[in-house]
């Protein structure tokens, strides 16, 4: 994974745009990782995993007993 300064990145942003269409990039501030600059692709494709795990998540406490979003949503309203 390239690493670049953000001061590097300010004066070069449209390169590392380029750049992170094909690898995703850490911006390093004062020596300290900061944030990734990353393509859309890799970004989507990090969120639809992320909706998998907490569907998954839910699925699984839903299994040991807790109350499914209809359940909790009855629950709430005859309150």
């Amino acid at each position: 994974m390239k690493t670049a300064t953000s001061t590097d990145v300010k004066n070069h942003f449209g390169e590392y745009l380029e750049i992170s269409i094909t690898e995703p990039i850490v911006i390093q501030k004062t020596g300290r990782s900061v944030a990734v600059i990353m393509s859309i692709s890799d970004y989507e494709r990090l969120k639809a995993l992320e909706d998998k795990y907490w569907a998954n998540q839910a699925d699984q406490a839903e299994k040991k007993g807790y109350l499914g979003r209809k359940d909790s949503l009855q629950f709430l309203k005859s309150k």
